[in-house]
């Protein structure tokens, strides 16, 4: 089970989780040893090994200051037996309210007080408050929220705020330092150490299909309440935003590069929302398996081969039905460049960008077609699409 990493403190947790089993108690996971180091940011001491410490010290003098605490309250009805049957009848019986706290994290941008956290950090909350680490506290306005990349913005009235420069999530590559600052379980200005285990982890890969970001691993380690919290390279640089765990492993963390973290802020920043292009298919990758099954169901189309990207459905009025693009059509080429796998048909959408025509190349019962597509700006409630 992956899980969104807010919290309400130590001793109850609010996970945000997509499907699975139960989540790891707080106590289960003190008992297991973890694999990444936790360091401080006061002084090393005579004794400590210069190597272990030469490179995150001076990244946490250097912008800790600048990792904040996001607190948020949101007020929910409990729900009454009996209650939509008197409802129903007339009598209106009020609801008893419940206030719900969480805890999560967050990292300055901007002199003048803007700051990047997780969207379910701050979902559905009445008011949310964001600390800095020498205490000072404001009230925060979430300028935008995107669920689907779980990126948001909040503002905060200041000046001369510590600020942390951004990284290239493009150049990093497996094995590099990363440094993790939050607030795991309400722990305030927790740092962790690991390594960048993997990139472009795929939203299948770990589970959470509503979301549209290719992920970077990490083994630093995170719990519930570092979401929103900044991923560090030895330069200070923010890398990647702490964003979701695998419930029952040990190093196994998730991180938006903070590459689409810039693409996505800029435009929560500016207008409020982001707009994703999409055409509008329903789509996976071609094996052996699948086309056997394909051809039991006798949809109305035949394949041919055994690999490549199907389109399994064309969603009506969509950019994809427009250009006459059909179930059953194996997506070969995108622009120019072979396809081999349903994310990198989803980058070339994305790269391409709303309004602009997109060359796509597919084979139809083993005829090559060329569709001319333009992609379109991603309804705002969407089915699971490309």
């Amino acid at each position: 089970m992956v899980t969104l990493l807010r919290t309400s403190g130590l001793l109850l947790s609010l996970l945000v989780a997509v499907g699975g089993s139960s989540c790891t108690s707080l106590q289960e996971r003190s008992n297991v040893p973890q694999q990444s180091t936790s360091v401080t940011s006061t002084a090393p001491s005579s004794s400590a090994p210069q190597d272990d410490l030469s490179a995150v010290v001076p990244v946490v003098r250097r912008v800790g200051s600048a990792v904040v605490q996001i607190n948020t309250s949101r007020t929910v009805r409990e729900s009454v037996e009996g209650f939509g049957l008197d409802e129903f009848r007339g009598n209106r019986v009020p609801r008893p309210e419940q206030v719900q706290r969480g805890t999560g994290s967050g990292f300055i941008t901007t002199a003048d007080g803007q700051v990047i956290t997780n969207a379910h950090v701050v979902a559905g909350a009445d008011t949310v408050t964001v600390v800095l680490k020498d205490g000072r506290n404001y009230p925060g306005r979430v300028v935008g929220s995107d669920s689907i990349s779980d990126l948001a913005v909040v503002k905060i009235d200041a000046t001369n705020l510590p600020t942390i420069p951004l990284g290239d999530s493009n150049a990093l590559v497996p094995g590099q330092l990363a440094i993790a600052i939050g607030n795991p379980l309400g722990l305030s200005n927790t740092v962790t150490q690991g390594i960048i285990s993997a990139t472009e982890r795929s939203v299948a890969e770990i589970g959470i299909p509503d979301k549209r970001v290719a992920f970077l691993q990490t083994d630093a380690a995170i719990n519930p309440g570092n979401s929103g919290g900044p991923l560090l390279n030895a330069a200070g640089e923010v890398i990647g935003v702490n964003t979701a765990i695998i419930q029952g492993a040990q190093g196994i963390g998730f991180a938006i590069p903070i590459n689409t973290v810039k693409t996505v802020s800029g435009q929560l920043a500016t207008k409020g929302r982001v707009d994703y292009p999409y055409i509008g298919i329903q789509m996976a990758a071609l094996t052996p398996q699948l086309r056997a099954a394909i051809d039991r169901s006798n949809l109305g189309f035949q394949i041919t081969q055994d690999k490549g990207i199907i389109v399994l459905k064309v969603l009506p009025n969509t950019p994809a039905a427009r250009a006459g693009m059909r179930a059953g059509d194996v997506i070969v080429s995108v622009n120019g460049t072979a396809i081999e796998s349903v994310n990198q048909i989803q980058q070339q959408v994305d790269a391409t960008g709303i309004g602009k025509p997109m060359q796509i190349t597919v084979s139809r019962n083993g005829n090559a077609q060329q569709l001319a597509v333009r992609p379109e700006a991603l309804p705002a409630r969407p089915s699971s699409q490309g």
